[in-house]
Protein backbone atom coordinates (compact mmCIF):
# COMPACT_ATOMS: atom_id res chain seq x y z
CA UNK A 1 0.00 0.00 0.00
CA UNK A 2 1.42 3.40 -1.03
CA UNK A 3 -0.25 6.30 0.74
CA UNK A 4 1.30 9.77 0.46
CA UNK A 5 2.24 11.39 3.76
CA UNK A 6 -0.11 14.32 3.10
CA UNK A 7 -3.13 12.12 2.35
CA UNK A 8 -5.86 12.11 5.00
CA UNK A 9 -7.68 8.81 5.62
CA UNK A 10 -10.62 8.78 8.03
CA UNK A 11 -10.20 6.05 10.66
CA UNK A 12 -13.47 4.37 9.60
CA UNK A 13 -12.36 4.06 5.96
CA UNK A 14 -11.03 0.72 4.67
CA UNK A 15 -8.05 0.94 2.33
CA UNK A 16 -6.85 -2.47 1.18
CA UNK A 17 -3.18 -3.37 0.80
CA UNK A 18 -1.87 -2.46 -2.62
CA UNK A 19 -3.96 0.69 -3.10
CA UNK A 20 -2.15 3.90 -4.07
CA UNK A 21 -3.34 7.26 -2.70
CA UNK A 22 -1.69 10.46 -3.86
CA UNK A 23 -0.73 13.61 -1.97
CA UNK A 24 -3.41 15.80 -0.40
CA UNK A 25 -6.14 13.29 -1.18
CA UNK A 26 -8.87 12.93 1.46
CA UNK A 27 -10.75 9.67 1.99
CA UNK A 28 -13.80 10.29 4.16
CA UNK A 29 -15.78 8.18 6.62
CA UNK A 30 -16.80 4.61 5.70
CA UNK A 31 -15.20 4.66 2.25
CA UNK A 32 -13.79 1.41 0.81
CA UNK A 33 -10.78 1.42 -1.52
CA UNK A 34 -9.78 -1.79 -3.30
CA UNK A 35 -6.24 -3.17 -3.63
CA UNK A 36 -5.79 -2.21 -7.30
CA UNK A 37 -7.12 1.33 -7.01
CA UNK A 38 -4.86 4.30 -7.84
CA UNK A 39 -6.01 7.72 -6.66
CA UNK A 40 -4.08 10.78 -7.82
CA UNK A 41 -3.40 14.02 -5.97
CA UNK A 42 -5.99 16.26 -4.36
CA UNK A 43 -8.99 13.95 -4.64
CA UNK A 44 -11.83 14.09 -2.13
CA UNK A 45 -14.07 11.12 -1.35
CA UNK A 46 -16.65 12.63 0.99
CA UNK A 47 -18.05 9.50 2.67
CA UNK A 48 -19.48 6.02 1.92
CA UNK A 49 -17.73 5.87 -1.47
CA UNK A 50 -16.64 2.50 -2.89
CA UNK A 51 -13.85 2.36 -5.46
CA UNK A 52 -13.03 -1.17 -6.63
CA UNK A 53 -11.28 -3.08 -9.40
CA UNK A 54 -8.33 -1.94 -11.50
CA UNK A 55 -9.33 1.71 -11.33
CA UNK A 56 -7.26 4.88 -11.78
CA UNK A 57 -8.74 8.29 -10.94
CA UNK A 58 -7.02 11.57 -11.83
CA UNK A 59 -6.07 14.60 -9.77
CA UNK A 60 -8.68 16.86 -8.23
CA UNK A 61 -11.66 14.58 -8.77
CA UNK A 62 -14.40 14.69 -6.12
CA UNK A 63 -16.74 11.79 -5.35
CA UNK A 64 -19.89 12.13 -3.24
CA UNK A 65 -21.56 9.56 -0.92
CA UNK A 66 -22.77 6.16 -2.12
CA UNK A 67 -21.07 6.31 -5.50
CA UNK A 68 -19.91 2.92 -6.83
CA UNK A 69 -16.86 3.22 -9.06
CA UNK A 70 -15.11 0.27 -10.70
CA UNK A 71 -17.26 -2.62 -9.55
CA UNK A 72 -17.96 -5.64 -11.79
CA UNK A 73 -19.64 -4.62 -15.07
CA UNK A 74 -23.34 -5.35 -15.53
CA UNK A 75 -22.81 -7.83 -18.34
CA UNK A 76 -23.87 -11.48 -18.03
CA UNK A 77 -20.94 -12.50 -20.25
CA UNK A 78 -18.42 -11.10 -17.77
CA UNK A 79 -16.50 -14.00 -16.22
CA UNK A 80 -14.12 -12.22 -13.88
CA UNK A 81 -11.46 -11.34 -16.46
CA UNK A 82 -9.07 -8.50 -15.69
CA UNK A 83 -10.42 -5.22 -17.08
CA UNK A 84 -9.87 -1.55 -16.27
CA UNK A 85 -11.48 1.80 -15.56
CA UNK A 86 -9.62 5.07 -16.14
CA UNK A 87 -11.08 8.40 -14.99
CA UNK A 88 -9.31 11.70 -15.65
CA UNK A 89 -8.86 14.86 -13.62
CA UNK A 90 -11.28 17.26 -11.93
CA UNK A 91 -14.41 15.17 -12.45
CA UNK A 92 -17.40 15.56 -10.13
CA UNK A 93 -19.09 12.22 -9.40
CA UNK A 94 -22.22 12.90 -7.40
CA UNK A 95 -24.30 10.78 -5.03
CA UNK A 96 -25.24 7.21 -6.05
CA UNK A 97 -23.51 7.37 -9.42
CA UNK A 98 -22.24 4.05 -10.82
CA UNK A 99 -19.36 3.67 -13.28
CA UNK A 100 -18.34 0.23 -14.57
CA UNK A 101 -15.02 -1.01 -15.98
CA UNK A 102 -14.64 -2.69 -19.35
CA UNK A 103 -15.23 -6.24 -20.49
CA UNK A 104 -13.08 -8.56 -22.55
CA UNK A 105 -15.54 -8.39 -25.45
CA UNK A 106 -15.45 -4.59 -25.50
CA UNK A 107 -11.70 -4.07 -25.32
CA UNK A 108 -11.32 -4.27 -21.55
CA UNK A 109 -11.37 -0.53 -20.79
CA UNK A 110 -13.88 2.12 -19.79
CA UNK A 111 -12.26 5.55 -20.13
CA UNK A 112 -13.46 8.97 -19.00
CA UNK A 113 -11.70 12.28 -19.64
CA UNK A 114 -11.48 15.47 -17.60
CA UNK A 115 -13.86 18.05 -16.11
CA UNK A 116 -17.05 16.02 -16.40
CA UNK A 117 -20.10 16.22 -14.12
CA UNK A 118 -22.00 13.04 -13.26
CA UNK A 119 -25.09 14.12 -11.36
CA UNK A 120 -27.05 12.10 -8.82
CA UNK A 121 -27.89 8.53 -9.84
CA UNK A 122 -26.23 8.67 -13.25
CA UNK A 123 -24.63 5.57 -14.80
CA UNK A 124 -21.77 4.86 -17.22
CA UNK A 125 -21.76 1.29 -18.54
CA UNK A 126 -18.89 -0.99 -19.44
CA UNK A 127 -16.50 -0.25 -22.31
CA UNK A 128 -17.74 3.32 -22.77
CA UNK A 129 -15.41 6.05 -24.03
CA UNK A 130 -16.23 9.51 -22.69
CA UNK A 131 -14.41 12.74 -23.50
CA UNK A 132 -14.20 16.01 -21.58
CA UNK A 133 -16.66 18.54 -20.12
CA UNK A 134 -19.64 16.19 -20.41
CA UNK A 135 -22.71 16.57 -18.17
CA UNK A 136 -24.95 13.66 -17.20
CA UNK A 137 -27.95 15.11 -15.37
CA UNK A 138 -29.80 13.29 -12.60
CA UNK A 139 -30.49 9.60 -13.34
CA UNK A 140 -29.17 9.72 -16.91
CA UNK A 141 -27.76 6.36 -18.02
CA UNK A 142 -25.30 5.39 -20.74
CA UNK A 143 -25.35 1.71 -21.74
CA UNK A 144 -22.25 -0.27 -22.63
CA UNK A 145 -19.93 0.32 -25.61
CA UNK A 146 -21.01 3.93 -26.17
CA UNK A 147 -18.79 6.81 -27.29
CA UNK A 148 -19.60 10.30 -25.99
CA UNK A 149 -17.46 13.13 -27.33
CA UNK A 150 -16.55 16.43 -25.64
CA UNK A 151 -19.14 18.94 -24.38
CA UNK A 152 -22.17 16.65 -24.66
CA UNK A 153 -25.06 17.28 -22.25
CA UNK A 154 -27.46 14.43 -21.43
CA UNK A 155 -30.65 15.54 -19.72
CA UNK A 156 -32.17 14.04 -16.62
CA UNK A 157 -33.70 10.54 -16.77
CA UNK A 158 -32.46 10.05 -20.33
CA UNK A 159 -31.02 6.79 -21.64
CA UNK A 160 -28.45 6.04 -24.32
CA UNK A 161 -28.66 2.66 -26.08
CA UNK A 162 -25.55 0.48 -26.23
CA UNK A 163 -23.09 1.11 -29.08
CA UNK A 164 -24.40 4.63 -29.72
CA UNK A 165 -22.01 7.45 -30.68
CA UNK A 166 -22.83 10.99 -29.51
CA UNK A 167 -20.90 13.63 -31.43
CA UNK A 168 -19.20 16.63 -29.89
CA UNK A 169 -21.48 19.30 -28.43
CA UNK A 170 -24.70 17.30 -28.77
CA UNK A 171 -27.62 18.07 -26.47
CA UNK A 172 -29.96 15.30 -25.27
CA UNK A 173 -33.20 16.64 -23.81
CA UNK A 174 -34.58 15.35 -20.53
CA UNK A 175 -36.46 12.02 -20.50
CA UNK A 176 -35.21 11.10 -23.98
CA UNK A 177 -34.23 7.65 -25.24
CA UNK A 178 -31.32 7.73 -27.68
CA UNK A 179 -31.18 4.68 -29.95
CA UNK A 180 -29.19 6.12 -32.88
CA UNK A 181 -25.93 7.98 -33.36
CA UNK A 182 -26.18 11.76 -32.88
CA UNK A 183 -24.38 14.24 -35.11
CA UNK A 184 -22.02 16.78 -33.53
CA UNK A 185 -24.03 19.74 -32.14
CA UNK A 186 -27.31 17.89 -32.72
CA UNK A 187 -30.27 18.26 -30.37
CA UNK A 188 -32.32 15.16 -29.49
CA UNK A 189 -35.74 15.01 -27.81
CA UNK A 190 -38.37 12.36 -27.17
CA UNK A 191 -38.91 8.68 -26.49
CA UNK A 192 -36.85 6.98 -29.20
CA UNK A 193 -35.45 10.45 -29.63
CA UNK A 194 -35.45 12.20 -33.00
CA UNK A 195 -33.13 14.95 -34.15
CA UNK A 196 -34.77 18.26 -33.31
CA UNK A 197 -32.24 20.70 -34.72
CA UNK A 198 -28.84 22.00 -33.62
CA UNK A 199 -27.55 22.83 -30.16
CA UNK A 200 -27.25 26.51 -31.03
CA UNK A 201 -27.19 27.62 -27.39
CA UNK A 202 -24.18 25.42 -26.69
CA UNK A 203 -22.36 26.70 -29.79
CA UNK A 204 -22.98 30.34 -28.79
CA UNK A 205 -21.69 29.65 -25.30
CA UNK A 206 -18.43 28.43 -26.83
CA UNK A 207 -18.07 31.62 -28.86
CA UNK A 208 -18.87 30.33 -32.35
CA UNK A 209 -19.22 33.30 -34.70
CA UNK A 210 -22.54 34.26 -36.26
CA UNK A 211 -21.36 33.59 -39.83
CA UNK A 212 -20.36 30.05 -38.90
CA UNK A 213 -23.74 29.48 -37.27
CA UNK A 214 -25.58 30.70 -40.38
CA UNK A 215 -23.55 28.31 -42.53
CA UNK A 216 -24.20 25.49 -40.08
CA UNK A 217 -27.95 26.12 -40.16
CA UNK A 218 -27.88 26.12 -43.97
CA UNK A 219 -25.94 22.85 -43.96
CA UNK A 220 -28.43 21.26 -41.55
CA UNK A 221 -31.29 22.34 -43.83
CA UNK A 222 -29.57 20.87 -46.87
CA UNK A 223 -28.76 17.57 -45.17
CA UNK A 224 -31.93 16.90 -43.20
CA UNK A 225 -34.76 18.97 -44.73
CA UNK A 226 -34.47 20.12 -48.34
CA UNK A 227 -31.94 17.94 -50.13
CA UNK A 228 -32.61 15.08 -52.55
CA UNK A 229 -30.93 11.68 -52.41
CA UNK A 230 -29.77 9.54 -49.50
CA UNK A 231 -28.47 10.96 -46.25
CA UNK A 232 -24.90 10.11 -47.28
CA UNK A 233 -25.32 11.77 -50.68
CA UNK A 234 -26.72 14.94 -49.11
CA UNK A 235 -23.91 14.98 -46.55
CA UNK A 236 -21.26 14.58 -49.25
CA UNK A 237 -22.71 17.46 -51.30
CA UNK A 238 -22.92 19.66 -48.22
CA UNK A 239 -19.34 18.83 -47.28
CA UNK A 240 -18.17 19.95 -50.72
CA UNK A 241 -20.30 23.13 -50.56
CA UNK A 242 -18.67 24.29 -47.29
CA UNK A 243 -14.98 23.34 -47.54
CA UNK A 244 -13.82 26.09 -45.17
CA UNK A 245 -16.34 25.63 -42.34
CA UNK A 246 -14.84 23.32 -39.71
CA UNK A 247 -18.21 22.71 -38.02
CA UNK A 248 -19.87 21.62 -41.25
CA UNK A 249 -16.91 19.42 -42.05
CA UNK A 250 -17.16 17.82 -38.61
CA UNK A 251 -20.88 17.03 -38.97
CA UNK A 252 -20.62 15.72 -42.53
CA UNK A 253 -17.55 13.68 -41.62
CA UNK A 254 -19.50 12.15 -38.76
CA UNK A 255 -22.39 11.18 -41.05
CA UNK A 256 -20.09 9.72 -43.71
CA UNK A 257 -18.06 7.65 -41.25
CA UNK A 258 -18.83 4.00 -40.52
CA UNK A 259 -21.44 3.47 -37.80
CA UNK A 260 -22.60 0.42 -35.91
CA UNK A 261 -25.99 2.15 -35.56
CA UNK A 262 -27.83 4.49 -37.91
CA UNK A 263 -27.63 8.28 -37.55
CA UNK A 264 -30.57 10.06 -35.90
CA UNK A 265 -32.67 12.20 -38.25
CA UNK A 266 -35.65 14.55 -37.71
Amino acid sequence: MAIADSAIIHPTAIVEDGAEIGPDTRVGPYCMIGPKVRLGAGLELFSHVVVAGDTAIGDGTRIWPFASVGHQPQDLKYAGEATRLEIGARNMIRESTSINPGTEGGGGLTSIGDDNLFMLGSHVGHDCKLGNRIVLANNAAIAGHCTVEDNVIIGGQSGVHQFCHLGRGAMIGAVSMVTKDVIPYGSIVGNRGALAGLNIVGLKRRGVERAQLHALRAAYQAIFVDGAGTLQERAARTRDDHPDNALVQEITGFILADHSRSVATP
